[in-house]
């Protein structure tokens, strides 16, 4: 059985659960009646083909829950206190900043995790060229702002490592229908340099010129 017959079950019984909770009762009637009226969904209503290019690592996975975890409950202490403290309201604003995920599926998931974290919500995504426009709470001073960045690297760090490691990805045909004219731009070559920080806006200037 393929990836996409395993996401095709997959989706069947999710429809099935949200079906069985809405009634509110496990039963033998309830289970077919969700199994019916999710075939019914798939077949009348299809959704696109999502292509699946990587392999899931349930430890990389546990890790990232945790980090996770950690990182929603550092920011809603820090949003609690900037809500109390006596003090003008922090300085928010709009970051920019180019993630190296390559693959559609897991950038949603990425995406979906910033915005559960209490102070930051992605505002818009550039899917060709791989870059979030992220508006922080606070941005105050420039150890909040290199915070912030350091805290997506490691989530982006975090997520390849459960989803797309290099030795796993196989690209699909169904990713990107130009792929072989963004090759290059998708982040298949940004690395980190050996000193730990990497110059995202040093790294667009040289393949598509200047920002504007």
């Amino acid at each position: 059985m393929n990836r996409f017959s395993l996401l095709r079950l997959w989706t069947l019984a999710w429809l099935t659960s949200v079906w069985v909770l809405l009634w509110g009762n496990v039963s033998p009637a309830n289970i077919l009646g969700g199994i019916a009226v999710g075939l019914g969904i798939m077949m009348l209503l299809p959704l696109p083909k999502v292509p699946v290019e990587g392999r899931i690592h349930l430890r990389s996975i546990l890790t990232l829950t945790g980090v996770f975890f950690y990182y929603a409950a550092e920011s809603s202490l820090s949003v609690a206190w900037l809500a109390v403290r006596p003090q003008s309201p922090p300085v928010t604003g709009v970051l920019r900043c180019r993630i190296a995920i390559k693959s559609d599926l897991v950038l949603t998931l990425f995406v979906d995790a910033m915005n559960l974290v209490p102070g930051t919500m992605v505002l818009e995504i550039d899917q060709t060229r791989r870059l979030l426009y992220v508006h922080v709470l606070d941005m105050g001073s420039q150890k909040s702002v290199d915070s912030f960045y350091a805290y997506v690297r490691h989530l982006e760090r975090l997520f390849i490592a459960a989803f797309e490691r290099e030795t796993d990805w196989r690209p699909s045909p169904l990713h990107f229908q130009e792929y072989e004219r963004y090759h290059g731009v998708l982040g298949d070559d940004i690395t980190t340099p050996p000193e730990g920080r990497r110059d995202d806006k040093k790294i667009d200037d040289e393949r598509e010129g200047k920002w504007t």
